[in-house]
């Protein structure tokens, strides 16, 4: 219901006539059936502009904290994750990650268009991280493809720490579909996950054009802020 009350009526209207976002690629995207929207992020608006420029409404996973909240800001805050296409991840005792797959593989076998963040968090300086293979293990669980995009000026409009975007060009590329084929009875094989990952990650840094970091985009946060508490600590 708040999906699409939000993206034709309250916000997608107006933002697309304030950002004029424009998106090339939009063809590979399939009108029907489940897939993966592999996108790099660079800022927290990525998941409200990439949806906008799509036909098909896209579906994210987020914590199931945000639709529990109590009072008016619990209420607009699990209003506006549901307009946004957020679904919601019940750890029901399990990890994280694990709930996560599984709420994603639902999606899929449900026939949605699921938007994943491969670098499992925001760039902190704009560069492509090494992507986690739990997308590609949910591609080949699911028998889906993966669709690479690249958000193109998003942290631009809106650094991290920014409330509401700058106005700003934002585009957004999608690139030809990667199938899983290759892959199919390999969800438990790290090797072929990795590959899997690595090719759809090489598919995004062709079309973001990003200088690629081979490493782990939260432990580089980690130690940002460490670093960042030392020299601190020795001011």
């Amino acid at each position: 219901m708040y999906y699409g009350l939000f993206k034709h009526v309250l916000l997608g209207p107006g933002l697309k006539t304030y950002y004029r976002p424009w998106a090339v690629g939009v063809e590979n995207v399939p009108a029907t059936g489940g897939a993966i929207l592999a996108s790099n992020h660079l800022s927290f608006s990525d998941s409200v502009f990439l949806p906008l420029v799509l036909k098909r409404k896209v579906v994210f996973l987020g914590k199931a904290e945000y639709f529990t909240g109590k009072g008016v800001k619990g209420y607009s805050t699990k209003a506006f994750m549901q307009g946004v296409g957020v679904i919601p991840v019940y750890r029901g005792g399990g990890k994280a990650s694990e709930a996560a797959l599984r709420t994603g593989l639902e999606a899929l076998q449900g026939g949605d268009l699921l938007g994943i963040y491969p670098e499992g968090t925001r760039s902190a300086d704009g560069r492509l991280y090494r992507g986690k293979t739990g997308m590609a293990r949910m591609a080949i669980e699911a028998q889906v493809p993966i669709i690479p995009v690249a958000m193109i000026d998003t942290d631009i409009a809106q650094p991290i720490g920014q409330r509401v975007p700058s106005r700003h060009p934002i585009g957004v590329r999608i690139g030809a579909p990667i199938t899983h084929a290759p892959y199919v009875g390999k969800q438990d094989d790290r090797e072929a996950l990795r590959a899997f990952t690595d090719s759809v990650m090489t598919a995004i840094r062709e079309l973001s054009g990003q200088d690629y970091v081979d490493r782990d985009s939260a432990q580089y946060k980690r130690e940002l802020d460490r670093q960042k508490r030392a020299d601190g600590e020795s001011a």
